[in-house]
């Protein structure tokens, strides 16, 4: 049948995720880093992924394409609730996964008093809080920092956190065993490269095993490299 449906132009599509959260009927996901129409009968043509997109990417047109297939985006909607991971105890709504913008590339940007602005483009960042799927892990340079570096160095989010997707947690103070989470992070996305960053201290060793562990266990062949902050707040060679 000839009817409405989207078109997502690639060359313009940044990857930043926010249609496929938009896209209740589960017909966009992210391919490569890149929104792709999944299921043609899974569009509504209704176009909420429309306004979603910062990048103008998305538009309609009309051509030959399945109908929309309600009964079987109720059957997805259904199985994805069966095996979605339980929520947080606490059911805090700051642990809700977010793509964050800003205006280096071409959007919004947060700004500190001193115009100095942020390189963060996720949240949530605690590794315990953030979920094993997401539409920024795909394609993404992922970096695993310990706590403190960030508040160590002072060019962290320059030198490390821009460009990346960024996990933070304290191998000392978290009682719990990373490389599990993280196994299941890299295992489930396509991540491109991880950088660890952790402070010289003994205990910051613990994250550099944990990712260490992950890589083992996942599988896959994936660039890595480990950067070592001083109490100091420098770069040790």
């Amino acid at each position: 049948m000839k009817r409405k449906i989207i078109k997502i132009d690639q060359e313009k599509c940044t990857g930043c995720g926010l249609c496929a959260q938009a896209c209740h009927e589960g017909a966009i996901g992210m391919i490569d880093g890149k929104a792709k129409l999944l299921r043609e009968d899974y569009c509504d043509g209704l176009g909420d992924c429309l306004p979603a997109c910062p990048a103008g990417a998305i538009h309609f047109e009309e051509r030959e394409a399945p109908a929309y297939d309600q009964e079987a985006v109720a059957r997805s909607k259904q199985k994805k609730m069966n095996t979605a991971e339980p929520p947080l105890p606490c059911g805090c709504p700051g642990t809700q996964s977010k793509v964050i913008m800003h205006e280096s590339s071409g959007y919004e940007e947060t700004k500190n008093k001193d115009n100095v602005p942020s390189r963060l483009s996720q949240w949530p960042v605690q590794i315990k809080l953030v979920p094993v799927r997401a539409p920024y892990f795909q394609g993404a340079r992922l970096l695993v920092a310990a706590d403190c570096t960030a508040y160590a160095y002072a060019g962290f989010h320059e030198k490390f956190i821009k460009g990346h997707i960024t996990l933070v947690g304290c191998p000392k103070l978290d009682d719990v065993d990373y490389a599990e989470k993280l196994t299941e992070i890299i295992k489930n996305n396509d991540i491109k490269s991880v950088t660890v960053v952790r402070m010289e201290v003994p205990c910051c060793g613990g994250i550099e095993n944990a990712v260490k562990r992950a890589l083992q266990a996942s599988g896959k062949f994936i660039p890595w490299q480990v950067v070592t902050i001083s109490t100091e707040g420098t770069i040790l060679e």
